[in-house]
C-alpha cells in the first residue's frame, strides 16, 4: 500500500507542478520498473533521485521483463534498471553466452542500434545460483556445482527446488545438467514460485534450490550459494538504461544514476533487498535510507 501511495504521490506532485501558477515544473521523466523487490527498491531510488534533483517523476512498475523493455522501445517509460544477460539472451536473441565484459559491451553495441542507452555498470551481478544450507553444504564437503554433480553421481539422493521457468529455460535446468553431467531424477526435482524456494532449502524440505546471487534471503537464512565452476550461467550485470533521446535532453540523468551505480554490488543489494523481503520495511524507506546514507538527498 505504502509504495502505491508514493505512486500516486509522485503524479499528484507533477499534476500541480503543471497547474499552479508560478510553480516552475522540472523536465518530466517516466521511471519503470520489474515486479520483483530488488526492481522496485531500484525504481524507487531512481524516482526519489531525480525528484530531488527538479525532475517530475512519473514511476511505473510491477511489470514483467518484456513488458518493461517493450515499454521502453515505445517510449512508454524513459529510464529503468536492467540486467546484461536478460539483454543479451531475451531481447537480442544472442545464442551464446560471453564473459561479463564482453556482455557489457556486447548488449551496449547491440541496444544503441534500438535508441537504448546502457549507463555505467555496477558491481551487482544478479545471476542465478544454486543454494544450500551451510550446514548440509558442510555435511557433504560441497563448495561447487561440480562437487554437488559427483555427489549425485556417487548414487546420493539430491532434492532441488525451482520454478517452472527454469524447467524450460535454454538456459536453465537442462544446460546445468548437460553440463555438468549429472541429473537430478524428475521424483527429486521439486517445481514452485521463485518466492517459496528460499523457505524450502532454509528449512529443509529440498537439499539444494535455484536462487538469485543479490537476494537479501541468502545471507539472511545462512544459506550459501555454490561455486558455478564451469561457468553455466551467464552474467546479469545490473546497469541503468535510457532512452538516447531523454538522456540527449537531459545529461544529468547519466551524471545522477551512474553515481548510483558505482555504489552498487552484490552484498549491497542483498542487503537493501532482505531490508525489504526480510525485515519488512517499505520499498520507499530503503530507497530513502540508502539515498540519505551516500549523501544523494
Amino acid at each position: 500500500m505504502k509504495r502505491r501511495q508514493f505512486i500516486i504521490a509522485a503524479g499528484i506532485v507533477g499534476l500541480l507542478a503543471s497547474a499552479t501558477p508560478g510553480f516552475a515544473a522540472g523536465p518530466s521523466v517516466v521511471v519503470g520498473g520489474k515486479d520483483f523487490t530488488e526492481q522496485l527498491i531500484l525504481a524507487s531510488i531512481t524516482s526519489q533521485l531525480l525528484a530531488k534533483n527538479g525532475f517530475t517523476v512519473d514511476s511505473k512498475v510491477d511489470m514483467g521483463s518484456s513488458v518493461v523493455r517493450q515499454a521502453m522501445e515505445n517510449g512508454q517509460i524513459d529510464v529503468y534498471w536492467e540486467y546484461t544477460g536478460t539483454s543479451l539472451l531475451s531481447y537480442n536473441k544472442v545464442k551464446e553466452t560471453l564473459p561479463p565484459d564482453e556482455t557489457y559491451k556486447k548488449v551496449k553495441e547491440l541496444d544503441a542500434k534500438k535508441g537504448i542507452v546502457w549507463l555505467e555498470p555496477s558491481k551487482a551481478d544478479n545471476t542465478f545460483v544454486f543454494m544450500m544450507t551451510k550446514e548440509n553444504a558442510a555435511k557433504h564437503k560441497l563448495t561447487s556445482m561440480s562437487d554437488m554433480a559427483k555427489l549425485i553421481t556417487d548414487g546420493t539422493t539430491v532434492t532441488f527446488a525451482c520454478d517452472p521457468e527454469f524447467t524450460q529455460r535454454v538456459d536453465g535446468l537442462k544446460l546445468v545438467e548437460k553440463t555438468y553431467d549429472y541429473s537430478f531424477g524428475r521424483p527429486n526435482t521439486k517445481v514452485m514460485s521463485s518466492g517459496l524456494v528460499y523457505d524450502a532449502v532454509k528449512n529443509g524440505q529440498v537439499d539444494v534450490s535455484l536462487g538469485f546471487a543479490t537476494d537479501g534471503r541468502i545471507p539472511a537464512f545462512d544459506l550459501v550459494a555454490l561455486k558455478d565452476d564451469k561457468q553455466v550461467f551467464a552474467s546479469y550485470i545490473l546497469a541503468p538504461v535510457v532512452r538516447q533521446e531523454v538522456l540527449d535532453k537531459n545529461p544529468q540523468i547519466g551524471t545522477l544514476l551512474n553515481k548510483v551505480s558505482a555504489l552498487l554490488d552484490a552484498d549491497v543489494m542483498a542487503r537493501l533487498n532482505a531490508e525489504v523481503d526480510v525485515d519488512k520495511k517499505s520499498v520507499e524507506a530503503t530507497a530513502q535510507g540508502f539515498l540519505a546514507s551516500k549523501g544523494l538527498i
